[in-house]
């Protein structure tokens, strides 16, 4: 997935702490050809994440073992996080997994698909197991427990 005008492509938006009362902000932005995630990150209030994700899209990773993503980052940690349909007590499941940047420095990040970990609400789960083939949402996230600034940028995403 590369980051432009095409109709095809999803639409990102922000989903930040202040749903639970936080005060991070952050939010998406994509200008020539890449998509910046970028904002401030609070502890306020029992705040402490931010997210992008993408909306009016579902995905198929069923041939994939792995999501594949050139970043530049600022030296912090941020988590790929996929959605499908499954729920947990009415609440979605997110399947989240961790990559760490190098600041200022383009690289490729590889997250297995085996290695992602079922969450709702940020509580840790047994499962339902990922479906690959129903991806429903593709999200970033920060939760680093660090307060201050933060900027991922985002060259493309891909499957392997």
């Amino acid at each position: 997935m590369s980051f432009g005008t095409d109709a095809d492509e999803p639409r990102w938006v922000a989903v930040n702490d202040g749903v639970m009362g936080g005060r991070s902000r952050g939010g998406p932005v994509v200008e020539e050809g890449v998509l910046t995630f970028s904002g401030v990150l609070s502890l306020e209030n029992n705040g402490g994440f931010s997210s992008v994700r993408t909306v009016g899209r579902d995905f198929d990773f069923s041939d994939a073992t792995a999501v594949v993503l050139r970043v530049r980052g600022d030296g912090r940690t941020y988590q790929l996080r996929l959605a499908t349909d499954a729920r947990f007590r009415g609440i979605t499941v997110s399947y989240g997994g961790e990559f760490a940047t190098e600041a200022g420095q383009w690289t490729e990040v590889r997250v297995p698909l085996a290695d992602l970990r079922p969450s709702a609400h940020g509580f840790a789960l047994q499962g339902p197991p990922l479906d690959a083939a129903r991806v429903r949402e593709l999200g970033l996230l920060i939760g680093d427990k660090r307060e201050g600034p933060f900027r991922l940028e985002v060259d493309w995403i891909g499957l392997e």
